[in-house]
C-alpha cells in the first residue's frame, strides 16, 4: 500500500483539478503496454496513477503532467542528448543514468505528448512518504533510525551531485520509507537544476529547508544548500519540528543542545565510508 506517494506536490481530493488529464485503462508508452490503477493522488501539475507493466506484471507508478506554458518553458538540455527534456524528467535521467541505487527512485519509460508528458517510475511497496512514517508512529524518530535514514538520503544526495544533478527539495515528503525495512528512496526531482560550481541567484524549493545565505545575500551554491537542508531533515526527524530561530541562532553559536540526544560520537552503526557516524547532535550542529 502507498501512503502520501510523491505527497509533496500531490494534493488528495482535488478530483476535478485536471479534467483533460484523463488516463487510458490501456497505455502505450514507447511501444510497451501498460495498464493504469487507481489515482495515487494529485498536485500543481499531474496526477500519479498505480499501475502495472503488461509485459511483465511489474508494478510502476505512471506520472501524468498536464504541459502548461510554465513547463513548456522549462525544458532543459542534459549531458549527452541532443533533445531537450522537462526539467523533472530530465534531472530525473541524468540521476538514474549508470548502475541502478537503490537509494533513488528508479526511472523507467517516458513520453511527450502535445498536452502533457508521462513518466513511468519505479513503484515500490510497502512505502510511504517520511512524513507520513512520523505522523503513524507518534512523531519523532528515534536517533538510531533518524541516522539511519539519514546515511541512506546523505548517499542518494551524493549520487546525485556525482551524476551533475543538483535536487534541491531534499525534505521528508521526497523521501519514501519501507516501515519493515527502513530502506529509503528519494523522489522528485521537479525543483531541482543541473549542478554547477558557480552560484544560484533563483531558489526553488520548500522554504523550511531554504539555506540562510540565500536570504541574507540573494544567492547560494548547490553542495552548502544540500548539506543544510540534510541539517533541516535530521533536526526535524529527531526533534518532530523545524528549528525556530532561536533554535538556529544556538545551532550557529554551536551551543544548541536537546534532551535525550547523545553527545558523544555513536559507535553502534557504520557509514558507508566506514568510518563511524557522529551523534544526530553533532550532525546538526555541523549541517545547519
Amino acid at each position: 500500500m502507498l501512503q502520501g506517494y510523491y505527497e509533496g506536490e500531490l494534493i488528495p481530493n482535488e478530483k476535478d483539478q485536471f479534467p483533460n488529464l484523463v488516463l487510458s485503462p490501456n497505455l502505450e508508452i514507447n511501444g510497451r503496454q501498460y495498464e493504469s490503477g487507481s489515482m495515487l493522488g494529485e498536485g500543481g501539475y499531474g496526477i500519479v496513477f498505480e499501475g502495472t507493466r503488461v509485459q511483465d506484471g511489474l508494478k510502476v507508478a505512471v506520472k501524468v503532467v498536464e504541459k502548461t506554458k510554465e513547463i513548456i518553458d522549462d525544458y532543459i538540455n542534459i549531458p549527452g542528448h541532443r533533445e531537450t527534456f522537462p526539467r523533472e524528467v530530465g534531472l530525473q535521467m541524468l540521476a538514474c543514468e549508470g548502475e541502478n541505487v537503490p537509494v533513488i527512485i528508479q526511472f523507467l519509460d517516458w513520453q511527450d505528448f502535445s498536452g502533457h508528458y508521462v513518466m513511468v517510475l519505479e513503484c515500490p511497496s510497502p512505502c510511504e512518504d517520511l512524513r507520513s512514517f512520523m505522523k503513524s508512529t507518534g512523531g519523532p524518530v528515534k536517533e538510531n533510525m533518524a541516522l539511519l535514514i539519514l546515511r541512506q538520503v546523505t548517499e542518494a544526495v551524493q549520487i546525485c551531485c556525482q551524476r551533475g544533478v543538483f535536487h534541491r527539495d531534499v525534505k521528508l515528503e521526497n523521501l519514501l520509507i519501507n516501515r519493515n525495512t527502513l530502506e529509503v528512496k528519494m523522489i522528485d526531482f521537479g525543483c531541482g537544476d543541473l549542478l554547477k560550481e558557480s552560484k544560484y541567484t533563483v531558489y526553488f524549493g520548500t522554504k523550511e529547508y531554504t539555506c540562510p545565505e540565500f536570504h541574507k545575500k540573494g544567492y547560494y551554491y548547490g553542495k552548502p544548500a544540500t548539506v543544510y537542508s540534510l541539517g533541516v531533515l535530521l533536526y526535524a526527524m529527531v526533534c518532530g519540528l523545524f528549528p525556530s530561530s532561536l533554535s538556529l541562532k544556538r545551532i550557529n553559536e554551536k551551543t544548541w543542545r536537546r534532551d535525550g540526544l547523545t553527545k558523544e560520537r555513536s559507535n553502534t552503526q557504520q557509514s558507508h565510508s566506514h568510518e563511524h557516524p557522529e551523534s544526530s547532535e553533532e550532525l546538526i550542529l555541523k549541517m545547519c
